[in-house]
């Protein structure tokens, strides 16, 4: 059983978590994008985080082409900004760092000033285990493995109301995310489609728990809890009405059939539905590149590449709504500065992000970097962290969401924005 008080608090998250004659509740299982339903909240302002895990080589992905001293560290894994050079060139973005050439989806954007990046971010904890800088960047606590809740679940207590829907805050993992764990209402979904598997099979079952949460709202007698449930249930009954194996993206977008294109598709498809989705969450794997890394070709430039135009590829399904949504990333450290013996790149420090969307302050490299003499890096081999990634994370959660309460977001911080945002 369910009760009143616990569905009310939970915004109507518990829904999830009940089990309906052995069976999986099936309101979240055929969401996708019709101009044709009624949709009960409106556009929101959305915030859609990608962890990419395994440290991802920023020095790589946005080089300093111009420090002879990352040449040299690099004799076979270094890509030039020159043309005529052999193999593909990095995309010139400023005279001093260069796009990998996998990423070429991300040029326009960043000549549009869509696109932001900062150089240099980190965390401040010295740490080189993949499983503690996690912990700690998804925390947002990089000094206190004690802290229960995860930002990004912080943030969803913050955002000024009360979470009316069940899919306030999404992340499309099979588990839930560190960044989501906490007390507000959070839930985790690898596939919209498997939701409805069970029930589906089932119709009658289906029927009498629709029955049973119809009754729970009618039993309310608070009018605005009573309206809270009501409001929670048309989102749940707007999301059975339609299949998304039929979603069709805006403008013959094809996003990429790796697991971070198919869980933006997903993203993209609650956005359009308006059931109030304001925290999406999705992971992009395999950047731990200690062997074979390659550089114009190979397991890094596949990586990129599929990150890039995943994003890119989500933007343009969004149309009508990227006034609404930004997109950043953010991985747990960078790689050494020396490549090793095995072509690959070992645990490092800082690494980049990047930042998609009409409100960043675009076009630019941000980031105070310095150039990779040995006397400037950390430990004499690593990129020097010289940007906290709170100072990033904070500035777009408040710019974008209006949550501007930085001591709950992250405690035990109070650094400075370096501007990646807008006004």
């Amino acid at each position: 059983m369910v009760s009143r008080r616990g569905f009310i608090k939970s915004g109507g998250l518990a829904l999830l978590g009940v089990g309906l004659m052995g069976g999986i509740p099936s309101f979240i299982a055929e969401a996708a994008a019709s101009n044709k339903i009624i949709r009960p909240y409106g556009k929101k302002k959305v915030l859609v985080c990608i962890f990419q895990r395994g440290a991802m080589d920023g020095l790589m992905a946005v080089t300093p082409f111009t420090d002879q001293y990352l040449q040299a560290a690099r004799p076979t894994l270094f890509l030039s900004a020159a043309k005529n050079g052999p193999g593909k060139s990095l995309i010139d973005l400023d005279g001093r760092f260069g796009l990998h050439p996998s990423m070429s989806a991300f040029e326009q954007f960043f000549r549009d000033k869509r696109l932001a990046i900062v150089q240099g971010i980190g965390s401040p904890n010295n740490t080189r285990s993949h499983f503690d800088a996690q912990d700690y960047m998804e925390s947002g606590t990089p000094f206190n493995k004690g802290t229960a809740s995860g930002w990004l679940n912080r943030a969803v207590g913050l955002l000024g109301h009360d979470a009316l829907t069940p899919f306030t805050a999404v992340s499309m993992t099979s588990a839930m995310p560190r960044s989501f764990y906490g007390d507000s209402p959070t839930v985790s979904i690898i596939n919209l489609q498997d939701f409805a598997i069970q029930m589906r099979g089932n119709p009658s079952g289906a029927n009498m728990a629709a029955k049973s949460f119809e009754d729970l709202y009618d039993q309310t007698s608070t009018g605005l809890l009573k309206e809270t449930g009501k409001e929670s249930f048309d989102a749940v009954k707007m999301l059975q009405k339609t299949d998304i194996r039929n979603y069709k993206p805006a403008n013959n977008v094809v996003y990429p059939t790796s697991p971070l294109g198919n869980s933006l598709k997903q993203i993209a498809q609650l956005i359009k539905m308006d059931v109030g989705l304001e925290i999406a969450f999705a992971e992009s794997n395999g950047w731990d590149t200690h062997f074979n890394q390659g550089s114009d070709n190979g397991i890094f430039a596949r990586n990129v590449n599929d990150l890039s135009s995943s994003m890119v590829a989500f933007w343009n399904d969004l149309d009508a709504y990227q006034d609404d949504v930004t997109v950043m990333t953010m991985t747990e450290f960078g790689r050494t500065v020396h490549q090793n013996g095995t072509g690959g790149t070992d645990h490092g420090r800082a690494s980049c992000n990047f930042i998609l969307g009409n409100g960043v302050t675009g076009g630019l490299v941000h980031g105070d970097m310095k150039t990779l003499a040995v006397e400037n890096l950390e430990d004499g081999r690593d990129l020097a962290v010289t940007t906290d990634f709170r100072s990033v994370f904070s500035e777009v959660a408040d710019k974008h969401l209006k949550i501007n309460n930085d001591h709950v977001l992250f405690p035990d911080w109070s650094g400075n924005k370096i501007g990646v945002m807008r006004g």
